[in-house]
């Protein structure tokens, strides 16, 4: 069900609220661009800054908005699994494909606990979940081995694997199973992580660059590596220039200089520095999507 490029969709702000109309916009630009699916309100759609409401109304739009033209895997987690519970169970109300869920942040569970936080998410609906792995952030690593457990329980279907450990794929090929989806993370590593056997990306890039992303998967689930390389070649500065400062707030200003959204980000993120711009600004020119 999962494969390709899916944009980590960036929540679009107009005076400090959700711009609902710049967000429709942009979820059609994203599948015209031939995006294969949207992950709205994970970490790159600023989740920890939107309230309940915002986070619900986010999810609701896109699935909305996108009407079943490509899955909508929206971001429900939490380091609270009751909290965790009912931005699931809201996600599967309204008709989401399936569900991005964070390994708990901050509390830094043990494995055990990361095994029981995820069976309670598995059990109080029926949507298909995607284990978020992102050490770097969480300051928790699920090991292969809890994952293999996960992934039997009948809606554990896969990872965002954010480790930036390539090797992982083939670890969690053998305790998963071939069919578990393996969806990159990490925009500047996903060519050798789909070589290792992965599915796919959930992309900061592809905010900024759908058509070249989504090209670029197809190339490598074609088998066709010598042309993902061509794409990866004009990709990478622009993988580099968005994550110089919090990638969404790059996202957002590259989305800016297209006209698709405004650059703003709410606090504790400022927007960039004038040197990060241009070198983003550059980046875009070298990828060919902007003169």
């Amino acid at each position: 069900m999962l494969k390709g490029s899916l944009p980590a969709l960036v929540t679009p702000f107009k005076n400090g609220a959700v711009d609902m109309d710049a967000l429709k916009k942009l979820v059609e630009w994203h599948i015209a661009e031939g995006s294969h699916g949207l992950v709205p309100v994970g970490t790159t759609g600023e989740s920890p800054t939107l309230s309940h409401e915002e986070h619900e109304a986010v999810v609701e739009a896109v699935v909305k908005f996108t009407a079943g033209r490509v899955p909508v895997v929206a971001g429900a987690g939490s380091n609270n699994t009751v909290e965790g519970i009912r931005l699931i169970q809201h996600a599967e109300k309204v008709g989401a494909d399936a569900a991005l869920v964070v390994t708990p942040y901050y509390n830094k569970p043990t494995q055990a606990g990361l095994y029981e936080h995820f069976k309670a998410l598995h059990d109080c609906c029926t949507l298909p979940i995607v284990i978020y792995n992102i050490p770097g952030r969480s300051v928790v690593d699920m090991t292969p081995e809890t994952m293999g457990k996960l992934a039997k329980l009948p809606r554990i279907i896969g990872v965002k694997d954010a480790t930036g450990k390539i090797e992982r794929v083939s670890m969690q090929r053998a305790s998963c199973g071939a069919d578990f989806v393996q969806l990159s993370g990490e925009d500047a590593t996903a060519l050798g992580f789909n070589a290792h056997g992965g599915k796919g990306c959930i992309s900061v890039t592809a905010n900024v660059a759908p058509r070249l992303c989504a090209e670029f998967q197809e190339a490598t689930l074609s088998g066709d590596y010598a042309k993902a390389l061509e794409y990866q070649d004009r990709l990478m500065p622009l993988h580099e220039a968005i994550f110089i400062e919090p990638g969404l707030a790059g996202a957002k200003y590259g989305l800016s200089l297209l006209g698709r959204c405004t650059e703003d980000v709410r606090l504790p993120l400022v927007g960039l520095t004038d040197g990060t711009k241009e070198k983003i600004r550059a980046a875009m020119r070298h990828a060919g999507i902007l003169n």
